[in-house]
């Protein structure tokens, strides 16, 4: 397979440092990575090359699944009902039999939790979700990791809410069944994505920096393949229109690419042994038998990680993945190989244009935690002194010393109590900036969420869109920050 060399306009544009990039347009490390030792470099397209105009994709997704819904012989007035999409974000839980949806920190402990759309108090809580350790492998938690699934999640709640309501008690876990099986249908009957095809313009957000990014990878001389599950008619026509015509060097959007590889069926791509078919790249259909190489121009289905690595000679950490889906994309590939991979986040971008926005909030909530920290420590100071003296006998001395004790615990009682109310006000004012109901995508409480921990553990590197590496070197180490324990801070 041929290589493009590299070029002397690489270099421009590209900022001397980090600190030249706008943070939104970053690329944040969790393991280092040298670009240099990076041969190949594979992209999903839905959420990663493809970004989609969310609001208009969940309208379209819960009209189809309501039209469902109501042939299921589900009641019309809930095509009616308001749907609003903050409801639900990417990382949330769904209890199915208790109706409920979930969101938990990286240790697995649950923050907070809505039945329909009101909030469960701490003793509801703490007497579903706090007894016995929650295994999310278990039927009953379903796990929202995609944009797609969100709607889902959002319909659910409001179902739920509008039953309840009526007094017509549901079958939870049925009620997530037929939403999930109604949404699926939507998209295995091809209904959903027909629609966006006919449309693209509404529907997909064309990202004008992607060509020049993928021309500067490829010409630093790295192999590009695409992997997605979309199947070929629909990856035809999205990349059609986000490519086509956009660069003079590139006659289609399969020049961009020396590997094209639809239908990968993912995490299936990484766990199992499918075999891969070539595909004609006028009609779709399938040429018979197993290729015996990728040739370039050419388009390929199924397949599996073996079989790719030894048809595209190369493999192991000489390829980085980069894909939007937690699960499909980064924690299958990087437990079933040693890929490198980059996990796209599309909310990235408004997350941090609120944490600019809150940066004072933010210093000032670090602040106060550290006061109530110490606060806390001389309370219990305060409290030994005061037990102490008072087994120590009636004196005069030791009465004064107790009351002494006893006033300066009850200044730090009542300082406590003003720190925690200003905390828990500013906690609320930033955790409703971000999502009324959910808080941050990567936060929950003062630890990282479930989510974000994934994040960490999976992604090597994570950014907003692909073509946020147009403002690096091809050649660029992304190192991480050094790593420090509590005790080191």
């Amino acid at each position: 397979m041929s290589v493009t060399q590299p070029t002397p306009e690489l270099a421009v544009g590209i900022p001397r440092a980090e600190v030249d990039i706008p943070r939104q347009k970053r690329v944040f490390v969790n393991r280092s990575l040298r670009m240099s030792d990076i041969q190949t470099i594979g992209f999903d397209m839905d959420y990663t090359l493809a970004i989609y105009n969310q609001a208009e994709l969940e309208q379209l997704s819960i009209r189809l699944t309501l039209e469902r819904l109501v042939k299921r012989g589900y009641p019309d007035e809930i095509r009616a009902l308001d749907y609003h999409p903050e409801w639900a974000i990417r990382g949330l839980v769904v209890d199915r039999p208790n109706g409920n949806v979930l969101k938990m920190d990286r240790y697995g402990h649950v923050g907070r939790v809505v039945h329909g759309r009101r909030l469960l108090t701490r003793d509801e809580r703490t007497e579903l979700y706090r007894r016995e350790r929650i295994r999310l492998r278990a039927p009953r938690f379903e796990w929202i990791d995609t944009l797609f699934a969100l709607p889902e999640a959002v319909m659910y709640l409001r179902l739920i809410d509008h039953f309840d309501g009526a007094g017509e008690r549901k079958d939870y876990s049925r009620l997530w069944q037929d939403v999930r099986e109604s949404i699926d249908e939507a998209h295995r009957d091809d209904s959903l994505k027909s629609i966006i095809r006919a449309d693209l313009g509404r529907f997909i957000a064309v990202d004008p920096d992607l060509p020049a990014a993928l021309h500067r990878l490829r010409s630093a001389g790295r192999r590009l393949f695409l992997l997605t599950n979309s199947m070929w008619d629909y990856t035809d026509a999205v990349m059609s229109f986000m490519l086509d015509g956009k660069l003079p060097a590139y006659t289609s959007w399969r020049s961009y690419f020396d590997i094209v590889i639809v239908g990968g069926t993912k995490p299936a791509f990484f766990t199992e042994r499918n075999a891969f078919v070539e595909l004609d790249a006028e009609t779709g259909r399938e040429l018979g038998a197993r290729p015996a190489g990728f040739y370039r121009g050419h388009v390929y289905q199924g397949g599996n990680l073996t079989d790719f690595e030894r048809l595209a000679g190369t493999g192991g950490d000489r390829v980085l993945y980069i894909g939007d889906h937690i699960y499909g994309d980064i924690l299958r590939a990087k437990k079933s190989s040693v890929w490198r991979t980059c996990m796209v986040i599309q909310e990235l971008e408004q997350e941090l244009a609120l944490s600019g926005r809150f940066a004072d909030r933010l210093r000032q909530q670090d602040e106060l935690d550290r006061k109530r920290r110490n606060l806390e420590a001389e309370l219990d100071y305060e409290q030994l002194v005061l037990k102490t003296l008072q087994r120590g006998g009636d004196t005069v001395a030791s009465d004064a010393a107790k009351r002494q004790a006893k006033r300066l615990l009850d200044e730090h009682r009542a300082t406590l109590r003003e720190v925690n109310a200003t905390l828990d006000r500013l906690d609320a004012e930033v955790d409703s900036a971000y999502n009324a109901w959910w808080g941050p995508l990567f936060k929950e409480g003062a630890e990282n969420s479930r989510f974000g921990e994934q994040v960490e553990d999976y992604a090597c590197l994570y950014t907003s869109r692909v073509s946020n590496f147009l403002h690096y070197s091809p050649l660029r180490y992304f190192r991480s920050p050094r790593a420090k324990m509590p005790h080191e801070l």
